[in-house]
């Protein structure tokens, strides 16, 4: 642990012994950290940064050289678990070694330390200092965890697809039981009955269409089929209702807008006789624009009246019964 500094959560993004590893715009000055068992001196900001080899996916391994060669395992613990948890130190005899931290993004903070001068203590012994060199390490627990993690996001990613289908897909059709003599007096009460009819229909139809009808059990099926045929008539009633309440829809829609074009045709009225001379005489010049622009408005909105489709296909006027009103509408809107 170092000196004078109180633990920090290393999960914190920012916290800890390391800073967050500085972008490529922004120049940021290293500075002396001092720990229990050594000391670590920043690089030349002259210099260029130390270089490191591409990420391999899921790397939480760094590898570490250019240590003193009188570094623990304890040194470098205490140096490096400030960047986060350490799960394992693998150090060699070789003045190097690979700590492997429990989250990716605290390799961050450790290439951080890369380039700074360890020195054990205060000995200028040449043995108890070194120059930090933190890279990214290919390890293969890495890769393996991080494979595991991309296929349970590829499973979650095809439940949420198949949730999504499966949400938008049209209801199956429900399961028709097979034939058997219970069934079969079951559906041939449904049939007589008008609410579930509908529902009764399609099972005997699935069931004729599956071979079920044979000698013994023509019968049965010939009796269905007559419950069947015994609906037409009820069928042709209600069409025939239907029919009737259609027509009276449409007898109501034909008098509301022939009641509509006759105001259309009164208010036209108005304002082609107050353009006469014995009343346009006694308006103003304002008032002979505004009610010159209030008849073309009317003029125009009883010829796209006339032009409603349901007005000719209902058979309200034609042809010969639209009149000089308008035609003089007809010529006013070209």
């Amino acid at each position: 642990m170092m000196t004078g500094i109180t633990p920090i959560n290393p999960m914190l993004s920012g916290m800890g012994l390391v800073p967050q590893p500085p972008t490529t715009e922004v120049p940021v000055i290293k500075e002396i950290i001092h720990c229990k068992s050594c000391t670590l001196f920043p690089p030349n900001p002259n210099l260029p940064p130390p270089s490191t080899r591409e990420r391999p996916p899921g790397c939480k391994t760094v590898f570490v050289g250019g240590l003193p060669e009188n570094a623990s395992e304890e040194i470098i613990q205490e140096v490096f678990e400030q960047c986060g948890d350490i799960t394992a130190i693998r150090k060699s005899k070789k003045n190097f070694c690979h700590i492997r931290f429990s989250e990716e993004f605290m390799v961050d903070k450790a290439i951080y330390l890369s380039g700074y001068r360890m020195r054990l203590g205060s000995s200028t012994d040449k043995k108890d200092s070194g120059r930090l060199h933190v890279d990214f390490a290919q390890a293969r627990d890495d890769f393996y965890e991080w494979e595991c993690k991309q296929r349970m996001l590829a499973r979650e990613e095809r439940h949420r697809r198949k949730m999504e289908e499966d949400r938008i897909r049209p209801p199956s059709p429900p399961v028709i039981m097979h034939y058997s003599e219970h069934e079969a007096s079951l559906l041939a009460e449904k049939l007589k009955d008008d609410s579930k009819f509908s529902e009764a229909i399609v099972v005997l139809l699935t069931w004729i269409e599956r071979g079920e009808v044979n000698r013994r059990t023509s019968n049965q099926f010939y009796s269905m089929v007559q419950s069947a045929n015994s609906h037409i008539r009820r069928l042709m009633n209600e069409k025939a209702n239907h029919e009737q309440e259609m027509d009276q829809a449409k007898e109501n829609f034909t008098n509301a807008l022939t009641g509509i074009l006759t105001q259309f045709e009164q208010i036209v009225a108005v304002f082609n006789a107050s353009i006469r001379q014995k009343a346009w005489d006694h308006f103003s010049k304002a008032q002979r624009k505004n009610i010159d622009i209030w008849r073309k408005h009317s003029e125009v909105g009883e010829f796209s009246f006339l032009l409603y489709p349901s007005f000719h296909r209902l058979g309200l006027r034609g042809e010969s019964e639209r009149g000089p009103m308008l035609d003089y509408a007809l010529f006013s809107s070209l």
